[in-house]
């Protein structure tokens, strides 16, 4: 007897009841993750709270303004701390990521009927809320405290969000791929935390970039957070700091060039480096 089932039989059979969609769950990941994660109070005022500690700073000993561009120290380094912030997703991502390998967490994840895709759209979600917010906080802080210009027009805050997304999905991309670099979940904070800083100086954030060694700011340019520092002084710093830039210019179409780029190759290296077991599992 056939184990195939056709005709009348086969159509009263019923259907299962399908289970929620990958969107749909990764929803509800996010949700869990971004819980979990203001949970964890010192770290989340540390995540927040360090950006702003180094604006006051920064902005306290480098008072004043850059000569001849009518711009203040203060407002450029909110422009490169926006940037530095968006960067924080690879961050966030390559250490968290290392640590639920570490412990077992992505092991007990792939043995559940949970959708793959379903645990990095939440991790992907838990970063974007904590980008957003602290986007946010920054630019308060900036419009406030140290008057910087707001975006101008529509075309400002369009310029200023396809930076912002473009750079956090390519920083979420490269945080899933740097996850696998670490050797334990223990050592992944020093093997992440100190090419991120290092990227930081390089990159225009506490130093100017016109005021790098050329072969520095070629080291910059391979890598995302130099030129989502470059799209964000475009839309608060206006004409008059595109004179702070290595041509003079913003090279905005370069900007979402490189980005878009960089979010194609985080794919990448994402679906080739990754892996759901630790070293030492086998």
């Amino acid at each position: 007897m056939s184990d195939t089932m056709t005709g009348p039989v086969a159509a009263t059979v019923p259907h299962a009841p399908g289970l929620p969609s990958a969107l749909r769950l990764g929803w509800a990941r996010a949700r869990v993750e971004t819980l979990m994660f203001f949970r964890e109070k010192d770290s989340a005022i540390f995540v927040f709270a360090f950006p702003i500690v180094l604006l006051v700073i920064f902005g306290s000993i480098f008072a004043g303004q850059v000569e001849g561009t009518g711009i203040s120290v203060s407002q450029v380094y909110v422009a490169g701390l926006l940037g530095a912030g968006v960067m924080t997703a690879f961050q966030g991502l390559a250490i968290g990521i290392a640590m639920d390998r570490d412990d077992g967490t992505l092991k007990r994840l792939a043995g559940t009927p949970l959708p793959r895709s379903a645990y990095f759209l939440g991790k992907a979600g838990q970063v974007l809320v904590s980008s957003v917010v602290q986007a946010a906080v920054l630019l308060a802080i900036g419009f406030t405290l140290y008057d910087l210009p707001a975006p101008e027009g529509a075309g400002g805050w369009l310029t200023f969000g396809w930076v912002a997304l473009l750079g956090v999905t390519g920083s979420a991309l490269l945080g899933v791929a740097a996850s696998s670099l670490p050797r334990s979940g223990k050592s992944a904070s020093v093997v992440v935390t100190l090419p991120f800083v290092v990227l930081q100086f390089i990159s225009g954030v506490f130093v100017p970039i016109s005021q790098l060694p050329d072969w520095l700011v070629r080291v910059a340019s391979f890598f995302p957070l130099k030129w989502m520092c470059q799209g964000f002084r475009s839309v608060f710093l206006g004409e008059a700091g595109a004179a702070l830039e290595v041509t003079g210019s913003y090279e905005l179409d370069r900007v979402a060039l490189v980005l878009a780029a960089w979010v194609t190759g985080g794919l990448v290296l994402c679906l080739a480096t990754f892996r759901w077991k630790g070293r030492h599992d086998g």
